[in-house]
């Protein structure tokens, strides 16, 4: 994790810019296993992309190029929202 800065290192008015910042990872919060993804299944519908309350479903442009396990929390609901079947949730220790 970052250094915190001293109160007289703060900029004024309490403004923090994104870049300042250290994004806090979440994923080893993860309850029930990985999501993996089928790219042969996946038809690009972006369900998971909308739903995934962790923001864990990574794009390229508007193509679903993978799932970023550092965000990702297990919750499920990707799995449950695609309807091709491209992703399954995998036990932790087979990948």
């Amino acid at each position: 994790m970052a250094e915190l800065k001293r109160w007289d290192q703060l900029s004024r008015g309490g403004t923090v810019a994104p870049a300042d910042v250290a994004q806090p990872t979440t994923g080893d919060w993860r309850t029930s296993g990985k999501p993996t993804l089928d790219y042969g299944r996946c038809v690009n519908c972006l369900l998971c992309w909308i739903y995934c309350p962790d923001s864990a479903i990574v794009l390229d442009g508007t193509t679903l190029s993978g799932i970023d396990h550092d965000y990702c929390k297990g919750c499920e609901l990707c799995v449950e929202v695609c309807p091709t079947g491209a992703i399954a949730m995998v036990a932790e220790e087979a990948l």
